[in-house]
């Protein structure tokens, strides 16, 4: 019995062996070519040569010893600047994290293909390509750090920030992030999607060598968010679905980070029993600059293998060039400013460029911004009120009389066409929220477009009143409202020009009166017997 046991010890063990033979040793074939840094800059002079009419090089910075940090722009330019979204691709972590620098050249030599849909990107979008921002990293040690030890890609922690207004406070420090930092100031893009990947981080000094990785190195590939910065992602899951897909589709899957670990978000009271929550904290990282200060929508890739970071970002940049759900226009989904229990201030503009403006400017002042509604909310009548100005905050009342009383004799309103839509209907109060911080003195641009939306939750209503501040609206893209079917709602979108806000004085009564399309009830009944029962 012991020497049938130990052949069949024996025999798993060889079977095993043969197994583990049959593996590929991928590691063995020759490594991956190192890039150096003569091989970038040169290859920059060839795809500035070759692709002029849609590719331009700049030189956006350097570092302290004088590397450069470049930025590839492409797009076409036969195609009117004024209608294109502006996209921006980084490789913030391209130190030791290569293939997120490698994935981004792929992607740019995809930009400038014949393929179709790289063709309609050309044509719609202005796509800005950082590959290296940290060329000491890159080039010199494999390590997060530039020459200081300053991270760009974390931005050196919340303590190297003034947050509130977003400044570093040495910038010194930081030359390559500066040269980030100035880029999106400038371009204020619609969307920055950021490429990170397989390292070399985790090598000693001792264990680096030649710093050639091995073939075949990869890594749980990670669509969308940071496994560390949970805050570090785009507001719309189904933005993170779509890019998933678009790998999907090519063959590549993706972890859903805390979605795929089953686990709730972590918060400051939890931490007792943080074991049981998701790893990721709220941190603050250099590629959130853009959206805390320009509602840039920002998302992160892992990216194991190039073809699958190409084909995630190609999903991404597919939103610039589509309709997005619920919306009207094509672009990414970043026009919505300001937001109450599914009420909106919104971004407008004729063109894309008008609507970028209109985007920063009100982006900038929202969190001043006081909103509310009629409640408790009532079926067949909506009404969203904003301020933007002190003097109107002011007047706001939570007592429907007191407020009404006090909007008597306001300019370019028309009151008791108000005070007769509120005394209709059964609602209590108006339910106001005060902006998060004070309003600044400084108005709107005098060339800055707003706009508002209320979704009706019915697929067909007739609106029979619809006002803003007491005037009756017409249907019309400008001064008026329009109306489209979006994410089962009924999106109502009213776009204000500028004239028209000023009259306002910083005060918006957006009120709509409609007949549903069905009928729906509430309230629930026991059985007739137990009612019987209870008779008895």
């Amino acid at each position: 019995m012991k020497i049938l046991t130990i052949l069949a010890i024996a025999l798993a063990a060889s079977v095993n062996a043969q197994n583990l033979d049959r593996v590929p040793k991928i590691w063995e074939e020759p490594a991956p070519h190192r890039l150096t840094e003569a091989e970038y800059e040169a290859t920059l002079k060839f795809w500035d040569e070759k692709y002029g009419a849609m590719l331009e090089v700049e030189r956006s910075g350097e570092n302290t010893n004088g590397q450069g940090v470049y930025t590839i722009t492409i797009t076409d330019h036969k195609s009117p600047a004024e209608n294109k979204q502006h996209s921006l691709i980084t490789a913030m972590h391209g130190g030791p994290e290569r293939s997120g620098t490698t994935a981004a050249f792929h992607l740019i030599e995809w930009l400038v293909s014949d393929n179709a849909m790289a063709v309609e990107t050309r044509k719609k979008q202005v796509v800005k390509v950082m590959p290296i921002l940290n060329p000491h990293g890159y080039f010199v040690t494999d390590r997060f750090g530039n020459e200081q030890k300053f991270d760009p890609y974390t931005g050196g922690g919340t303590n190297a920030w003034d947050i509130e207004n977003l400044k570093l406070k040495e910038p010194e420090k930081a030359p390559e992030l500066m040269a980030f930092l100035k880029l999106v100031d400038e371009f204020q893009p619609e969307a920055h999607l950021d490429l990170h990947g397989t390292g070399l981080q985790e090598y000693g000094e001792s264990q680096l060598g030649t710093r050639e990785r091995y073939q075949g190195q990869t890594m749980t590939e990670i669509t969308a968010s940071a496994y560390s910065n949970y805050s570090l992602r785009p507001w719309d899951w189904r933005i993170t679905e779509k890019m998933i897909a678009a790998g999907n589709a090519a063959g590549f899957p993706s972890d859903r980070f805390e979605a795929d670990a089953q686990r709730a978000f972590w918060g400051l009271p939890l931490n007792p029993v943080a074991g049981q929550v998701w790893r990721g904290r709220p941190f603050f990282y250099s590629a959130q600059y853009g959206y805390l200060k320009y509602h840039t929508v920002i998302a992160a890739l892992e990216i194991g293998w190039e073809k699958s970071g190409v084909e995630r970002s190609k999903g991404w940049l597919a939103m610039g060039n589509e309709v997005w759900i619920g919306e009207k226009n094509e672009g990414y989904p970043v026009d919505r400013m300001n937001a109450f229990i599914g009420h909106f201030v919104t971004a407008a503009g004729k063109n894309m460029a008008e609507r970028r403006l209109s985007r920063v400017a009100i982006w900038q002042r929202q969190a001043a911004f006081s909103h509310g509604v009629l409640y408790p909310q009532t079926d067949g009548r909506s009404l969203f009120l904003i301020t933007t100005m002190k003097e109107a905050t002011d007047l706001l009342d939570n007592d429907k009389k007191g407020f009404l009383d006090r909007l008597e004799e306001r300019p370019h309103f028309n009151t008791e066409a108000i005070r007769e839509f509120v005394n209709a209907g059964p609602e209590i109060k108006f339910a106001f929220e005060k902006g998060k911080k004070p309003l600044d003195a400084t108005p709107l641009p005098a060339d800055c477009a707003m706009g508002f939306r209320v979704r009706l939750p019915y697929q067909k209503p007739e609106l029979v009143d619809v006002r803003l501040n007491g005037n009756v609206l017409k249907k019309s893209e400008w001064n008026g409202y329009e109306t489209w079917l979006g994410n089962g709602y009924t999106q109502v979108q009213v776009n204000l020009e500028p004239e028209t806000i000023a009259e306002a004085n910083g005060m918006f009564i957006l009120s709509i009166g409609y007949i549903p399309d069905e009928k729906r009830r509430i309230g629930w009944k026991p059985p007739s017997k137990v009612m019987e029962s209870l008779k008895r």
